[in-house]
């Protein structure tokens, strides 16, 4: 199977000039670090104790910054190395004011192109983020007797299963771990059976997540609109037929609530127009954030349809609807419209968050529902209080904290 792998590799690398060619000319890869790619650096090594850390995209970066923050005090680590694959968490990046902390991206896993980039930054310690599997790297940094870690580990049943067809090839890579630091008991059960010795269970790093600073805000027309209605359900990362649900909420609650809206913020917006359809079907006036037409009074749907806002409208919730959880799609993260504040309202298909809604059902921050008649009151509930929208977020911080913690804790053990 490593041969197999080896070879795939190989082929990758043979067409690499002309993939990253097309990624160039697509905006998705820089135009002057594509070279890290191939194990050629842009940044040099500082003389001592260098750690090196590895996350995928931008969740991952933001979910290990506040560990990094943390470690750069520490006296004994020179330099700190974060990796990822994309050029979107390299933006991301450039936000953080990081003395001892450069980046680069992930080198190609070719044997060759592994070898000279271990042999330039020659780390003392590695850390991968989550679900970071690279066969020939993790074999590399294991022949070399470098520490490895995993933390903020995540594997699904579905994950596993794949992993399981290939158990000797699986075990052979996931025993090179020293440590798994892992989100949940489930991850535990499923690196315990891939061949890992030592396990911890320390819980979800995003709890810490560092956020970033919004420096703009909604157009003033939005904002003063937002501020004269009453959000009354707002369905954040909604997929087919959730959105048809939320009318539904809806309906029923404005026959005794006046002047409230709907607020959709769907998984994938491309599905907007198809949404704003289903809405008027049912007799509901739709404004789509992207038309930057007046908002009319009477409207009752307010459909975000564009890339990157989703902050800025969470800021006007008290309580959200989270997608993906009336449908067996696993549910969709929390931790964002929670560490807003927003209390969080959840269909029974949670499964790739069931840790995190654990622990937020216990800090009475999230309530599942099962139909249109719990939703109703619950948010009729909700409207007789006042949502202490800081309470909620001192709680969520308060998780983050101890979590950041215990992982700072072990990883000091290999520092």
């Amino acid at each position: 199977m490593l041969l197999l792998y080896r070879l795939l590799v190989n082929l990758t690398l043979l067409f690499s000039p002309f993939i990253i060619f097309i990624r160039l000319l697509n905006g998705k890869e820089h135009p002057k670090r594509f070279l890290e790619k191939y194990g050629i650096e842009s940044k040099n090594r500082a003389t001592g104790k260098l750690i090196w850390f590895h996350g995928s995209s931008v969740g991952e970066i933001l979910s290990v910054i506040p560990l990094i923050e943390k470690l750069e005090k520490n006296k004994n680590i020179s330099q700190i190395l974060l990796t990822s694959n994309t050029l979107s968490s390299s933006k991301v990046f450039k936000n953080f004011k990081l003395k001892k902390t450069i980046h680069q991206f992930f080198p190609i896993d070719s044997s060759l192109i592994v070898n000279k980039f271990l042999n330039y930054w020659k780390p003392s310690l590695v850390v991968f983020v989550e679900s970071e599997i690279w066969p020939n790297m993790i074999l590399k940094i294991s022949k070399k007797k470098i520490p490895l870690i995993l933390i903020n580990a995540r594997i699904t049943k579905k994950t596993f299963k794949k992993w399981d067809k290939i158990s000797s090839f699986s075990k052979n890579i996931f025993e090179k771990f020293d440590l798994c630091l892992s989100q949940n008991d489930e991850t535990n059960v499923f690196l315990k059976n891939l061949g890992v010795r030592k396990i911890e269970k320390v819980g979800n790093l995003k709890f810490s997540e560092s956020s970033l600073k919004i420096n703009k805000s909604l157009d003033y027309n939005t904002k003063k609109f937002l501020k004269s209605k009453k959000i009354l359900i707002a369905g954040v990362s909604t997929h087919k037929s959730e959105e048809i649900f939320c009318a539904k909420v809806f309906e029923k609650l404005k026959v005794s609530i006046k002047n409230g809206i709907l607020l959709i913020i769907p998984r994938h917006i491309d599905r907007s127009t198809e949404i704003a359809k289903e809405m008027k079907n049912f007799g509901l006036n739709v404004h789509l954030h992207s038309s930057k037409t007046k908002i009319l009074n009477d409207t009752n749907v307010y459909l975000v349809d564009t890339f990157g806002e989703t902050k800025l409208f969470l800021r006007h919730c008290n309580w959200v609807f989270m997608g993906g959880s009336l449908i067996n799609h696993g549910g969709q993260n929390p931790l964002e419209p929670a560490r807003l504040g927003c209390k969080i309202i959840h269909g029974p298909f949670i499964d790739n968050f069931k840790e995190v809604y654990a622990l937020m059902k216990n800090s009475k921050i999230s309530y599942e529902i099962k139909n249109i008649n719990k939703a109703n009151e619950y948010i009729l509930r909700q409207l007789k209080k006042n949502v202490n929208s800081k309470k909620n977020i001192k709680i969520i911080n308060s998780l983050g904290y101890e979590i950041l913690n215990n992982n700072q804790k072990e990883l000091s053990k290999y520092i």
